[in-house]
Order: structure tokens, then sequence, then C-alpha cells
């Protein structure tokens, strides 16, 4: 199987984020599982939702929950995009998984009844053959690398933690904040800390709205990006005339995080050469 490491474990966070809200406060169980299986046309016929991948070996990774369940209404529209049982905001997440896959060219199966859990399962064509290492480019190492620290403020942990280590890659010391709030007091203890500031646009006690604007109160030369899994176009009317440094849309790979980054600090005052 060949795969972009970065987005299979962004598809992981965001299933077992899922499974996890799906238990709730009650003691549950997460299962993840892979392992390979063959794939022929009957049983592509009964897959949820409909694709049509070619016969062969497929390599499966399988995430699987004692939660709540779907209701099959609400299962049909799981993959819509920005369809969510969760405030608004966050319904971008199993859209862009199912994108995620296909470009791979594999699918993805649900299987979920109310009171009995839910089980998502990835099939990724297997690869022939022995495959080689793959080399590092060469200049990869002449790739531009960050410094100082960057405040990142995401309310959903698993996103939180990849996006972190995404930016520690890059060269960058992050403070983290589970919401706008917690950003706004962080940034206010230290404005001077902050190389910038990242923000998702949705989350709860304050969002990155909310957060952007205390925050350039507190310091208007602030470097601020934010992220959210809306439309760059709905972003950026949003934020028309005030100041907004940058915006990146979710999901993201860590190498274009890092170039929007660098196209923000290199332009600012003071920012690198």
């Amino acid at each position: 199987m060949l795969a972009d490491a970065t987005q299979l474990q962004q598809i992981l966070m965001n299933l077992v984020t899922n499974a996890s809200d799906a238990i709730g406060t009650r003691d549950g169980v997460i299962w993840i599982r892979s392992g390979l299986v063959r794939v022929d046309r009957k049983t592509v016929r009964d897959f949820s939702p409909a694709t049509d991948i070619p016969d062969g070996e497929y390599v499966f990774i399988e995430v699987s929950d004692n939660g709540c369940g779907m209701a099959p209404e609400v299962r049909e529209k799981i993959f819509d995009p920005f369809f969510s049982t969760k405030f608004t905001g966050r319904g971008l997440g199993l859209a862009a998984v199912l994108g995620i896959v296909r470009s791979h060219r594999g699918a993805i199966t649900v299987q979920s009844e109310v009171g009995r859990g839910s089980t998502f399962r990835l099939l990724l064509p297997a690869s022939e053959g022995s495959v080689d290492k793959v080399s590092r480019p060469s200049g990869a190492n002449k790739a531009w690398k960050g410094k100082g620290t960057i405040l990142l403020a995401e309310d959903e942990a698993a996103v939180r933690i990849t996006t972190a280590d995404l930016l520690k890659a890059g060269g960058f010391s992050v403070d983290m904040a589970e919401n706008g709030r917690s950003a706004i007091d962080k940034f206010r203890a230290s404005p001077s800390r902050y190389q910038a500031v990242l923000l998702d646009l949705t989350m709860p006690n304050g969002d990155g709205e909310e957060a952007f604007l205390e925050i350039r109160k507190i310091q208007p030369a602030a470097l601020v990006l934010i992220m959210s899994g809306f439309s760059p176009q709905h972003v950026l009317d949003r934020f028309s005339g005030k100041g907004l440094s940058g915006f990146i849309q979710k999901p993201f790979q860590g190498k274009d995080l890092m170039e929007v980054l660098r196209r923000i600090i290199e332009v600012s005052p003071g920012g690198a050469p």
C-alpha cells in the first residue's frame, strides 16, 4: 500500500475522535484493526456509501466503537459536506476523509445501529511486490524552517495534537489552547512570546473570530492565521477588512501549513529574510 502518511494519520485521528464522541462520558471501547482482504464485485455492491473500485486485494484499517450508533437517516448523510450532529462548522470531517480515501483509489464503508456502535473500514489498494524505501528528495534539507513559538487554538484534541506535531516538525515550539478564550488569555499573558497565532474558526467558548479580534486589540501587529473546513471564500468574506494574516483550509498537509506560515512571517515587519 502506498499512501500519504500525514493524511492517514489525519483520517485515523478523525475516526477515533468520532468514536470517542459516540461513547461520550460512559465507559466504552474503541477497536482499531488492520489486515488484508479480497474485494470482488459482489462485495462492492453492498458498500455504503456506494463506490466503484476494481476487484483485488486491499489493505483495510478498521475503527469500531460500542457507542451510541447511528440511525439509518443519519448514517446516509454523514459523508455530506458540513452535515453534522455537532455544532456548526465541524461537519467537514467525514467528507474530507472520503475525499482522501478516494484520492488513494480506495473506499470507506460504515456499519452502524442505534445502541450498538459503529464500524468504519478504510480499504486501500495493496501494492504489488516489494516497496523500495522512498528516498528523500534532493534539496529537502533546504526546506524553510520556522523558529519561535506558535499559539495554536483547536478544540478537537486529536486535530490539536496532530497540528502541533506538524508545527514542531517545521521548527516551531507550540503552546496549545482548547478554545478561543484560553487562547486570548495565553496571548494576553505574553504577547511578545508568539511568532504567530493559529486559530480554528469554530470552537466553543470563544470561536476563532472572537479570539482574532481580541488578540488584535492586545497586539495590533499580531500575525493570525485561521484554519477551517469552510471554503476560503466564506472565511475571507467573513474577515474582509479586518486584517487577517492568512487562511488555510482543512484538511491540510504539513508542507502546506509551513508554506502559509512562511509567507505571512516573511512579509511581516521584522520577519525572516
